[in-house]
């Protein structure tokens, strides 16, 4: 067989791929639609994985001759474009660029539709009003807990259903003829600024907090302040056409952002998940020792604890708890009965898949 017929063969193959994909589209609308009728997420990662060890049984069963990590990264991208078919929009807060649109990038797939939003309360209002997820930093490893996510947490009826862990490196960047004898004045979000105190100290510039770290650098270039800087990603950079003056300026490499998926249900279990829950104890001695019991009693691994004042009455705080195991299990279920009974009151902010560690 001469080269032109195979190269036929090969255009005749393509044909049925492509036609293939085009009907898997198409159902992937249909379930979009029926899931968006039910009231139920669009994302599905167990899903996901029977999908893809499903694709590994097939090819080993009909010998294809295909690297494995090769079949999971093309079927990865279908999977991704069907994903987008369904209809998946996740809002954050920040420009275009900002971390928070690269972890919803990371956890969902590149074929998603982003929804930019000024601050976080927009970002909980658009998930309320229609869209399907929001995405929210929760606490940094240097810097602790984001007081205002937590905050809006308690006050809204929705539920977390996943998280992620991005590794967060910060660029300091400015326009093409900058360089770190010319930075005056460094803009980005509070949290981006407090992660890079020691190279900030050394530069002898005035820092500016701002409501995000890329919108920082749009606002730089649609400036064109020619002794300003940003911190943010560089992909920012990329994104508004900046330049990268230094990277990695973060005072401690082990420095990532815990993120919060919103939706308006949480996960089913998937055998690896956490639960987050917020309460109040009552106000007598040994109150959260009790409540804390609950958990040890039924070999429940609590993996944070934090206190947060309740803004009602001075010196009265509010309990955020993660613990390993899903609050439709059994133990968990006990344990979660009993806390309600011990405390003023009880909320389960969600249960969700444990994020796996991104570096």
């Amino acid at each position: 067989m001469n080269l032109e017929e195979l190269r036929k063969q090969i255009d005749d193959v393509d044909a049925r791929i492509i036609s293939l994909i085009g009907e898997r589209v198409r159902i992937a609308e249909e379930i979009g639609r029926s899931k968006r009728a039910r009231g139920r997420l669009i994302e599905d990662r167990e899903r996901e994985k029977k999908v893809l060890e499903n694709i590994k049984h097939l090819a080993q069963k009909q010998n294809i001759d295909i690297a494995r990590k090769d079949l999971e990264s093309i079927y990865q991208r279908i999977i991704a474009a069907c994903k987008n078919k369904e209809g998946l929009t996740v809002a954050f807060q920040g420009e275009v660029g900002a971390y928070s649109e690269e972890a919803a990038f990371q956890f969902f797939g590149t074929s998603i539709e982003i929804r930019p939003r000024e601050t976080l309360e927009e970002v909980f209002a658009s998930v309320e009003q229609g869209v399907q997820y929001g995405i929210i930093p929760v606490e940094n490893s240097l810097e602790g807990s984001i007081s205002r996510s937590y905050d809006l947490m308690l006050e809204s009826a929705l539920h977390v259903c996943g998280e992620i862990e991005l590794r967060v490196i910060h660029c300091l960047i400015a326009g093409h003829d900058a360089s770190l004898d010319t930075v005056k004045k460094v803009y980005s979000h509070p949290q981006a600024l407090g992660q890079c105190r020691s190279f900030l100290k050394h530069l002898d510039a005035e820092l500016v907090p701002s409501y995000d770290t890329a919108g920082s650098v749009k606002m730089i270039k649609e400036s064109g302040s020619a002794d300003s800087a940003a911190i943010a990603s560089a992909r920012a950079a990329e994104i508004y056409g900046m330049k990268v003056i230094t990277r990695e300026i973060e005072d401690n490499p082990n420095n990532f952002t815990r993120f919060f998926i919103l939706a308006r249900e949480d996960s089913p279990p998937s055998g690896n998940d956490k639960t987050s829950i917020v309460f109040s104890t009552k106000d007598r001695p040994g109150a959260l020792y009790e409540v804390l019991g609950e958990f040890s009693r039924r070999h429940i691994n609590l993996a944070k604890l934090e206190s947060r004042p309740t803004r009602q009455k001075p010196w009265q705080y509010n309990f955020y708890l993660d613990f390993e195991g899903h609050r439709e299990e059994a133990a968990a279920r006990e344990a979660l009965n009993r806390v309600e009974e011990l405390s003023i009151f009880l909320k389960v902010l969600g249960s969700y898949p444990k994020a796996k560690r991104r570096t």
